[in-house]
C-alpha cells in the first residue's frame, strides 16, 4: 500500500511538471509578457524540487524497509561451532552494512551450546565481549529451561555473560522467531 501512495505522488508529480512545461513551451510560443514565463519557470522549478524530494523520501522508504532478521542457533558444546555462530553472525552484518541495509541477528544459545554464554566455561567469552561493543546488530540469548537444569545438574547457580539475556525457552525463542519471518540458520 506504501509503495502504490509512492507511486502515486511520483505520478502526480510529474504530470504537474509536464503541465508547467508546456506552459513555458506555450508562453515563449505566444510572446506572451515576461512576467508570466517567470511564473511559469518558477513553477516548474518548484515542480523539479518537488520531485526531486519525492524521489529522495521513496528511496529513503525503500531503504527503511530492507531490514533482515536471522538466528543462528547454537546447541553443542564446541569452541568450532560457537566460533562458527560468530563469524556468520559478523559476516552477515558486515555484508548488510556494505550495502546499506538494516540486520538483526539473534544467536540462540540451548542445550549444551549454553556454554557459550556461561560466565565460567564460554571459551567464546572475550570476543562476544568485543563484538557486543563493535555490533549491536548481534544479541545474544540463553535458555532458562537449560540454565535451570545445568542449576539443578551442577549443585550450583550458572552465571552467564552480561551480554546473555534469558529467554524462557531456546528452541521456543526460534519458533517465535521463525513465525516472525525471521531466517534461520544451524551453523
Amino acid at each position: 500500500m506504501r509503495k502504490l501512495r509512492h507511486i502515486v505522488v511520483i505520478a502526480m508529480v510529474g504530470a504537474v511538471a509536464l503541465l508547467g512545461t508546456i506552459g513555458l513551451a506555450r508562453a515563449e510560443d505566444t510572446d506572451q509578457p515576461m512576467a508570466v514565463t517567470k511564473k511559469v519557470t518558477k513553477h516548474a522549478r518548484a515542480v523539479h524540487a518537488a520531485q526531486k524530494r519525492t524521489a529522495a523520501l521513496a528511496t529513503q522508504s525503500q531503504a527503511e524497509q530492507k531490514e533482515h532478521r536471522l538466528i543462528l542457533q547454537v546447541n553443542t558444546n564446541d569452541a568450532a561451532a560457537m566460533n562458527l555462530a560468530l563469524n556468520n553472525a559478523m559476516n552477515v552484518t558486515e555484508y548488510y552494512k556494505e550495502a546499506g541495509e538494516k540486520v538483526k541477528i539473534e544467536v540462540i544459545a540451548f542445550g549444551p551450546g549454553l556454554h557459550m554464554l556461561r560466565d565460567d566455561t564460554s571459551p567464546v567469552k572475550a570476543r562476544i565481549e568485543t563484538m557486543a561493543l563493535s555490533t549491536p546488530e548481534v544479541s545474544f540469548k540463553a535458555c532458562g529451561n537449560t540454565q535451570q537444569n545445568m542449576r539443578k545438574a551442577e549443585n550450583k547457580e550458572i552465571k552467564l555473560i552480561p551480554q546473555a539475556q534469558v529467554v524462557p525457552s531456546g528452541v521456543v525463542r526460534v519458533i517465535q522467531r521463525e513465525e516472525e519471518g525471521w531466517s534461520y540458520v544451524k551453523p
